[in-house]
């Protein structure tokens, strides 16, 4: 099983080889996104020249402890694309692609313009390109009027609109971490789904990965079943705890294992997951498909 280090405090004081202590190889990147959200430990509505130089210090500080040929992926609302690019641009990073994350869930509308219907995120390398790019497929449902299944899927491209958000209230599912009263305990938790999809892509088993704005945790649980190290920053003790908890005993929602059949026809997948062979789950579905041919 692999390491996992969970360093509590901000960000911009713990981003730095003494801290984290190795190299890292991948990183994902998902702030606070300045909208005055109620936050313990940090304040949500600074201007946007403070928010602002506080990610190039962020981009900054993690492009200078990450590997040569390392990645970083960074998070943030549609209307912010133009910032983002420039604090990596800016930062040495080395633009890769714009992923288009699409909701499932209803668009929010707008009064004056298109209602909003997914996030972004950017994918960009230390050098001119990434040191590891895992070229994943899926076999996502057929759009309508097509009739026949793809025997190998298809690669991943940069739209995804397969991944579930964890939306607020019943449709979260059993993934969304809740208090005793059933309250949601986070409501900015990232999907497990989005985070095995990226490590996948971007690292290799005994890599490094950090997350600078852990929050729940999900980045070190998804690393952790994929045999990747990983680090989190948390500022908020609470949330450091609720990281430290869900990593020392998975949870069934937690488990990765049902996602390896959505990537059974990625070349080598078992070599990129980090196990010998696939689950054991998957090998019975795997065999019953056979017969069934």
């Amino acid at each position: 099983m692999s390491d996992y280090k969970i360093l509590i405090g901000d960000c911009l004081e713990s981003l730095s080889r003494e801290k984290i202590s190795e190299a890292v190889d991948l990183t994902f990147l998902d702030p606070p996104f300045n909208q005055g959200k109620d936050y313990s430990f940090h304040n949500d509505n600074l201007s946007s020249e403070e928010y602002w130089n506080m990610m190039k210090e962020v981009c900054q500080k993690t492009f200078n402890i990450t590997s040569n040929g390392g990645a970083i992926y960074f998070m943030q609302r549609e209307k912010n694309t133009e910032d983002v690019l420039r604090c990596l641009r800016e930062t040495g990073w080395t633009f890769q692609n714009l992923i288009i994350w699409k909701k499932k869930t209803s668009a929010v509308p707008v009064s004056s313009k298109y209602g909003k219907q997914y996030q972004i995120i950017a994918y960009a390398a230390k050098g001119e390109k990434a040191r590891v790019f895992n070229r994943l497929r899926i076999s996502p449902p057929l759009p309508p009027n097509y009739k026949f299944q793809r025997e190998n899927g298809l690669y991943v491209t940069d739209v995804w609109d397969d991944i579930r958000e964890l939306t607020s209230g019943y449709f979260a599912g059993d993934e969304a971490l809740r208090n005793k009263d059933g309250a949601r305990f986070h409501k900015q938790q990232a999907p497990l789904a989005l985070l095995l999809r990226i490590i996948l892509s971007s690292s290799k088993v005994g890599d490094a990965v950090l997350d600078p704005f852990a929050g729940t945790g999900t980045t070190l649980v998804a690393a952790r079943q994929l045999n990747r190290n990983s680090v989190g920053i948390e500022i908020d003790p609470k949330n450091a705890e609720m990281i430290r908890s869900r990593l020392e005993e998975i949870r069934d929602a937690d488990n990765i294992e049902k996602y390896y059949q959505d990537y059974i026809h990625t070349e080598n997948l078992s070599k990129i997951w980090g196990v010998k062979s696939a689950p054991a789950n998957v090998k019975k579905k795997m065999k019953q498909s056979a017969f069934a041919g």
